[in-house]
């Protein structure tokens, strides 16, 4: 069930979090000054000089309430999984917890208004829900598409400005990395790189400089957005964790416990193949492009 399932990290980074609060704050902000003329219980205003204080507790409680609570989330994706169900669960008790502190102020103040309690609590978390709820869905809609995007690309050789020399074997290609808001990060020959690791919501590249040292690069991206953009090239996916460069691969061993493969740097430790991709893996040695014969 998705509900179960583990939420994405990009929910979960620090300037996503950060981006969540102030897009929240300014969508409320506007969303008060279209409510209070229609509301009864609204107080709101810059005017007396007690509406005034009390607007600014409500405001300043509140974006308080949020950042400490972003906080709290932040630091608890180390100690705990939140799912889906949780990230809702504790987005619906911020919105609660701000309707409480509202009700308790609206309550004691001299409004005219024969409202209990309760009723201002229901009505003021039906536009709590909208005033914040619409905003964290928008949010995490626009961090789910800039995720989406992709952050590995395949590109001629042609665009890139290089002062390399095109050897007349190679590929006409250049693995460029991106970030998230489309900055140009990293450009490399396919015949640099190594293989790719998982870490959790980042990639770590594996790749040789122009001196022919073994260097790495991280960056935020998913492995599943690698293995999608290089369908079809080099770049095979040989474990849960790995994607290696099948050109870079020196030996492919079979021990007790599967496939293993050998890069031609010794300094790489064997990267082993799981079950799932062993057939991949072998294909692509015996029909795709063999580089030699699998030890059985």
């Amino acid at each position: 069930m998705i509900l179960n399932d583990k939420i994405p990290g990009y929910l979960l980074g620090k300037y996503q979090l950060i981006g969540t609060v102030t897009f929240a704050v300014l969508f409320a902000v506007v969303f008060l000054n279209i409510y209070i003329p229609f509301s009864d219980t609204a107080w709101f205003g810059l005017g007396d000089s007690i509406m005034f204080a009390h607007t600014v507790i409500f405001i300043a409680g509140s974006i308080l309430m949020l950042i400490l609570s972003r906080i709290l989330m932040y630091r608890s994706k180390k100690i705990m999984q939140l799912t889906y169900l949780t990230y809702t669960l504790w987005c619906a008790i911020e919105i609660i917890s701000i309707c409480g502190f509202y009700t308790g102020l609206t309550f004691d103040m001299p409004l005219g208004s024969n409202e209990t309690r309760w009723e201002i609590f229901t009505r003021a978390l039906l536009y709590g829900a909208i005033a914040l709820g619409i905003p964290y869905i928008i949010a995490g809609m626009y961090f789910a598409i800039i995720d989406k995007n992709n952050t590995i690309r395949l590109m001629n050789y042609e665009n890139v400005v290089t002062d390399e020399p095109v050897k007349p074997d190679m590929q006409m290609h250049k693995i460029t990395l991106f970030d998230n808001s489309g900055a140009l990060k990293l450009s490399l020959n396919p015949d640099s790189l190594y293989y790719i690791e998982s870490d959790d919501n980042y990639i770590k590249v594996w790749y040789t400089d122009s001196k022919g040292e073994l260097k790495q690069y991280m960056l935020r991206c998913r492995l599943k957005t690698v293995e999608e953009s290089f369908k079809g090239s080099g770049l095979v996916r040989c474990n849960r964790k790995y994607i290696v460069n099948i050109h870079k691969v020196a030996m492919l061993r079979k021990e007790s416990e599967g496939y293993v493969l050998d890069l031609s740097n010794e300094t790489i430790p064997p990267l082993p193949v799981t079950k799932t991709y062993v057939d991949t893996v072998l294909s692509y040695f015996t029909d795709v492009q063999p580089l030699m014969d699998p030890i059985d």
